[in-house]
């Protein structure tokens, strides 16, 4: 069983508690412990590190130290955090002056952080260390049909890590969801910024983003807008009908957590998921789901002189 101090990120247990329930049942399938860095702070979110970037560093660097006491690797389900502990990461073994600061810092919590920890993020767990064919052995309902517009954001891919995976034509959540047997549709939005913490300086602005990114799910026939950061799925999802009533549009597209479809995949129940306290329905995946064939039934036993009994038609239940 592998093993990682995982940082849930300050919105875990409110606004993406779904993405929260989906990793750690999915990552239960695959064979992964997820054991939370004790008493962990805030990264310092998305503006933090540009109001002071030493202290930012700080935050992130107490989280690294504990998850280094524990002698884990560190990984993040949202792409703010992720990119927050990576880059601090990053800087303190960089920088040998600002690991000094950094660590008469946190003597005063009797840490000490020496630069043995890697940063990863929740996808790139299961598409690189878990692997796509152990992730395809534990598929059980295929969502085949279902067409999803795989949706990375701006901070998951840039700037390169040299992790191997392309910043700027990236294919690895795309090969993902073909491996759980869905369509991953062709989405040209897929890098772009969906306006994050735009929505509170400049509200139209932020809204004319995310409006763009809809457009362009539902151009592209998209089913559903899959992503892997809370913040992405908040505006993608809690802002359609604003959208809608600011641009005069009638959106109505579901936007889920790439551990949701996986876990529907694996055959979890929904619930489990957190499936069902969603703003737009993801009825339409869940229907998605529910076609496949139903079990044959049984053959009566012959009869001498008899005809064989009929082979009873497929049914695909659910089907419109």
């Amino acid at each position: 069983m592998k093993r990682y101090a995982y940082y849930p990120g300050c919105s875990a247990e409110t606004v993406s508690a779904s993405y929260h329930v989906s990793t750690l049942e999915t990552g239960a399938r695959l064979g992964i412990e997820f054991q939370e860095i004790e008493d962990w702070n805030c990264c310092g979110a998305t503006p933090y590190t540009n109001i002071d970037e030493l202290l930012a560093h700080g935050l992130c660097a107490r989280n690294l130290a504990i998850a280094e006491k524990a002698g884990l690797d560190v990984v993040a389900p949202c792409n703010a955090c992720f990119k927050n502990l990576h880059h601090a990461n990053a800087e303190l073994k960089a920088d040998k002056d600002l690991a000094e600061h950094i660590n008469f810092a946190l003597e005063a919590d009797g840490l000490h952080y020496g630069g043995a920890v890697n940063v990863h993020h929740l996808i790139h767990v299961f598409v690189k260390d878990v692997g796509l064919d152990a992730i395809k052995k534990q598929v059980k309902q295929p969502l085949k049909g279902l067409k999803v517009a795989a949706y990375y954001g701006c901070q998951l891919v840039r700037p390169d890590r040299g992790d191997g995976f392309d910043p700027e034509a990236p294919s690895y959540f795309e090969d993902l969801l073909k491996t759980i047997g869905a369509d991953a549709v062709d989405f040209p939005y897929r890098l772009h910024c969906c306006g994050a913490s735009l929505m509170i300086a400049n509200r139209r602005a932020a809204l004319a983003m995310v409006r763009d990114l809809l457009r362009a799910a539902v151009q592209a026939k998209a089913d559903v807008i899959a992503t892997a950061c809370p913040l992405c799925q908040l505006n993608l999802e809690c802002y359609q009908q604003d959208v809608n009533r600011e641009f005069g549009t009638k959106y109505k597209i579901p936007v889920l957590y790439f551990t949701q479809l996986m876990g529907l995949a694996m055959g979890i129940e929904p619930r489990k998921l957190g499936i069902g306290t969603e703003v737009v329905s993801p009825q339409p995946v869940l229907d998605c789901v529910a076609r496949r064939p139903a079990p044959a039934a049984a053959a009566a036993p012959a009869k001498p002189a008899a005809a064989p009994a009929a082979v009873p038609q497929t049914v695909k239940a659910g089907q419109p």
